[in-house]
């Protein structure tokens, strides 16, 4: 059911600590933890003291991944409540970053778009910024039709939640809106569309 070849799919890379950087700045969510605490190796005590860390758990919390990235030593560290507060301080973080900077971004493909879109709106190059996927594999979905962002998209075709029209998720991805796109799928045959399957899990 889905739509391959499409260029626009992010890749992410993986984390790797740049051990020339000014300063750190580590954005992450929920099992995006673990993708720093793999890098701990690399994390001597001079990359910890330029060293900023905001976390939010979303589906992780109870886990502990909190107090390990505490128990790192970072110079800062920060746990959001929510993925928007997260967002807000990292906002405050770049609006006084110098040159030399790098950002890291790990968690769930919809996490890392919006914390990309911050980046972006700070100057930063999309390319220059550090990323790993961690965690579930669901989609940030924009409708086409209605404009409409559904969160936490597990299946295609799924249900608009703000249309109700029943959407394809494409593997087309728009940088500019963090998110994938999804077209109706029924449009010249209205009740026409396949079941849903469980594709990003």
């Amino acid at each position: 059911m889905l739509v391959a070849g499409i260029k626009s799919r992010p890749v992410y890379t993986g984390l790797t600590i740049q051990p020339r950087a000014r300063r750190h700045i580590f954005a992450l969510e929920g099992e995006g933890a673990k993708a720093l605490l793999d890098q701990q190796p690399a994390l001597d005590e001079t990359a910890l003291s330029r060293s900023e860390i905001l976390y939010v758990a979303r589906g992780s919390q109870g886990t502990g991944l909190d107090e390990a990235l505490r128990r790192l030593g970072a110079d800062m560290f920060f746990t959001a409540p929510t993925i928007a507060t997260l967002l807000f301080r990292l906002k405050g973080s770049l609006a006084t970053a110098h040159m030399g900077t790098r950002l890291y971004l790990s968690g769930t493909e919809g996490f890392i778009g919006q914390a990309m879109l911050v980046a972006l709106d700070y100057g930063m190059d999309h390319a220059s910024v550090i990323t790993e996927h961690r965690g579930s594999l669901a989609r940030r979905v924009q409708c086409v039709h209605c404009k409409g962002v559904t969160d936490d998209v597990t299946t295609s075709p799924f249900a608009c939640s703000h249309c109700g029209l029943t959407l394809l998720v494409r593997d087309h991805y728009s940088r500019r809106l963090a998110a994938f796109q999804g077209v109706n799928i029924d449009a010249e045959e209205p009740g026409s569309a396949p079941d849903p399957e469980e594709l990003f899990l």
